[in-house]
């Protein structure tokens, strides 16, 4: 039978395809870095008024300190370092090899719990990771003709840029593991899904602005907005990734093992795989088919026992 945090991960994995083909085409027109600033403080006032609407308040109650400080460093981690990466590789090499390093994800889970627990890998563990590895290799190497139109020109064309884009793919991969393993630590004791979403929300939406203030780039990211076409793209982006997305994969890792809701979370290169075909016309290639699969199977078979 398919329990609530399992199925809250399937939708988040819906959630989260459709937003990183949103995302892509607003950080083509006005950077990754202002789709980042911008999606978290919609996401704020999405999530103030569900937790208005659901609570009766605006804002988290009865969280002490400690709680505070897992779920703001989750949010710290996942939501302004691991997404800063996510964006600019969405622009480097496109949503879909982006969301293919993401199945990565539960790998990188899946060794933090040895280290932070001690936990060891079995032999069919160790298999899974290396063919999740080879299944990730296969694609990311394959060979690049004609530039398409979900990556930025540059990506495909320059060899520098794609690595790069590569690196920040896994960059993200292991800033949502942390991100996530925190948040299960801060939602410990069954603190409310909303609230912890909420929270984690605030503190990454107040360090990455403070950031931005620092670097005299308030100005710029409000002018950059002045683009409808992006900033209708940054809307629905952050609604269904920082509100849905997000709520959702908070829903999953507090009602199902870590691993199991990482694993179901990193369905996305399937999902986009037809979604990307029908709206950037992106060839599907026999290999980045196969490659997929493999990745995706040995991410399942890390848990599968």
């Amino acid at each position: 039978m398919i329990l609530l945090g399992e199925l809250a991960a399937l939708f988040t994995s819906l959630a989260w395809s459709f937003t990183s083909l949103q995302f892509t085409l607003a950080g083509q027109r006005v950077g990754s870095v202002v789709v980042n600033r911008t999606r978290l403080v919609l996401a704020v006032v999405y999530l103030s008024l569900a937790h208005l609407l659901l609570t009766g308040s605006l804002w988290p109650q009865g969280a002490d300190l400690e709680r505070w400080l897992w779920l703001g460093l989750s949010g710290v981690i996942g939501l302004v370092a691991g997404d800063a990466c996510l964006f600019q590789a969405y622009v480097l090499i496109g949503p879909r090899r982006t969301m293919l390093l993401m199945t990565l994800a539960p790998i990188f889970s899946s060794l933090l719990a040895w280290l932070w627990y001690g936990e060891t890998l079995t032999w069919l563990q160790t298999l899974a990771i290396l063919m999740a590895l080879a299944g990730v290799a296969w694609v990311a190497m394959e060979p690049r003709g004609q530039p398409s139109a979900s990556a930025a020109f540059v990506g495909d064309h320059d060899h520098h840029a794609y690595r790069n884009g590569v690196l920040l793919g896994i960059g993200a991969a292991l800033g949502q593991a942390f991100g996530l393993f925190f948040s299960k630590l801060g939602m410990d004791g069954g603190f409310l899904p909303l609230s912890a979403t909420l929270v984690r929300i605030l503190i990454a939406t107040a360090t990455l602005w403070l950031i931005t203030l620092l670097q005299g780039q308030v100005r710029a990211t409000v002018t950059a907005l002045r683009d409808r076409r992006a900033t209708l793209f940054i809307i629905g982006g952050a609604f269904t990734g920082p509100f849905l997305g997000i709520w959702g994969s908070m829903v999953a890792v507090q009602n199902a093992p870590l691993g199991i809701a990482s694993t179901l979370m990193a369905l996305p290169p399937i999902l986009l795989i037809p979604l990307t075909h029908w709206i950037f016309h992106e060839p599907v290639t026999r290999r980045a088919v196969i490659g997929t699969l493999i990745a995706l199977a040995g991410a399942a078979l890390i848990f599968w026992q």
